[in-house]
Parts: structure tokens; sequence; C-alpha cells
């Protein structure tokens, strides 16, 4: 699933090419992938130019000039990409959009395409398209993560997936921060010390700022907007590379599973206690 990172880079590449724009054609292929169900998306959206466009956690969120935004949510194996109007729609398309032309330039189009559907676009109108959402882990102070943890009693890589507790972190960058924290995931989250704390909290930011330099992490399905992959997975120190050698410690790394999410760790690295 496309985390912080990958959002963010495909964000970063639709902004310049987008905002400004008028949106000329909507082409919605399927329905069920909007949310409310039943939204009347095409009218919506036709006519209307992209104010902004900006990540939320995982969410990609498009302000129109009038105010209304609407936000997409990758899922597990979602994609944006850009394309020319002439050009073949990959299998699984469910959205185009396709933008007023400009002068020498081809006409553009982006598409939303989502084999598995865990993805889809939500319609929030005039409302708040961060409702429920926790804060920015890329700008949350370390006391202020202390206080989160300090609410809840579930282990550690538990918590920080939860996204109304902090909002953007998957699988792949808490397994990387927790190795990086030389924290075992299964720690209850309100047993760290602030030491502790204080140590995970900048082992998210340097994961993510690393992750975003390389673009993201591309392990099956993820791309960017012009189907590039991103880079870190080289880096991994971690996740995905269960019986592998630890790259501190040459401990085999561990897979388990909790909550019924893969979690990699190095049990040298990260003891339980």
């Amino acid at each position: 699933m496309p985390e912080l990172p990958e959002v963010q880079t495909v964000v970063a590449a639709l902004g310049p090419r987008l905002i400004g724009r008028r949106i000329a054609r909507v082409d919605l292929r399927r329905t069920d992938i909007l949310c409310p169900a039943g939204t009347d998306l095409p009218p919506l959206l036709s006519g209307r130019s992209i104010r902004d466009i900006r990540r939320r956690g995982k969410r990609i969120i498009f302000v129109l000039d009038n105010g209304d935004c609407f936000f997409i949510h990758l899922g597990m194996t979602g994609r944006l990409s850009f394309a020319v109007a002439t050009d073949p729609a990959e299998p699984h398309t469910h959205l185009e959009l396709a933008f007023s032309p400009q002068p020498n330039a081809a006409d553009l189009v982006l598409r939303f395409s989502d084999p598995r559907r865990f993805g889809g676009i939500w319609w929030v109108g005039a409302g708040a398209p961060d409702a429920g959402m926790g804060p920015e882990p890329l700008t949350l102070r370390s006391s202020a993560l202390a206080s989160l943890l300090l609410q809840t009693t579930r282990n550690v890589k538990a918590a920080l997936l939860d996204q109304s507790l902090v909002a953007g972190l998957g699988n792949i960058y808490v397994d990387e921060s927790l190795f990086l924290a030389r924290l075992n995931p299964l720690r209850r989250a309100n047993s760290l010390t602030r030491k502790e704390t204080g140590r995970l909290s900048r082992a998210i930011k340097l994961t993510l700022r690393k992750a975003i330099a390389h673009r993201g992490s591309t392990l099956r399905d993820y791309r960017d907007t012009d189907g590039e992959a991103g880079g870190f997975q080289s880096l991994h120190r971690v996740y995905d590379r269960a019986d592998l050698p630890c790259r501190r410690c040459r401990t085999p790394i561990t897979r388990i599973v909790v909550g019924g999410r893969s979690t990699h760790f190095c049990p040298e690295c990260q003891p339980a206690s």
C-alpha cells in the first residue's frame, strides 16, 4: 500500500502540471469507487479548475476553484498516471480527467486505476477532507507523540498504524522506524519512556525524509505518475527482508503477523525487553 512517501511523491508531480488547469471532461467508468455512494461526480468536477493539490496522511486532496474538494486514496494497488488523451487506458482504469488544452502541448489526461479496488474517490464538498485523522508524523513533536502513545495499551506497531493517532504511516515505514529506534514492535505503546519516544520520533522523521528523497518504495505495484518505480526499497533494513541477515548485526530478520499485518524486525537489535 502506498504510504506517506509514495503519496508525497505523487502529489509533488501532480501540482506543477495540474494546478490552475480546468477540467474539461470527466469519464467515470465505475461508480462503486465513489464515496458517498450515489455521488454524481462528473457535473461536480466538469468546468472547475484545480486550485490546490496537497497530501494529508495517505490522502491526495484536490481543491477546486469554488472551494469544494475531493480526495483520492490509492488503497493497495491504486495509481494516478498522466497520459496523452489518445493513449489507450491500462486495464482497471476507473476515472479519467481531461484538462483544457494548452498551446503547443498534447491534450493531457489524468487516470486513476486500481485493480484490487481498495482505494477510491471521496467527495467532500465544502467539508473537511482530513476529518478524523491524526497529526502528521513529519511535524509531530516528540512530546506530542509521547502523549498520544500514553493513551493506548496496544503494541507500538498497532498504535502507529492507527491513522486517527498518526496519519500517513503504514507497514513499511513503521517497521523501518522501529528498527532505527531499536524498539520491539510488540512493546506496549504506553510503556515507552520519554527517551525511547524521542528516539522513535527522530527515527520516523529520518526514515520518511529519506524515503521521500528516494521517491518511495516499490515492492510490487507502486509507480509514480510517469510510471517510474521508487528507490527506497533497496535501503530497507527490515521490511520484506525476512530471514535475511540484519544489516547491523547479521542476525536473521524475523517476520511475524501482528493484527493481521506482516511485521519485520531484528530480534537482536530490537529485543522484547
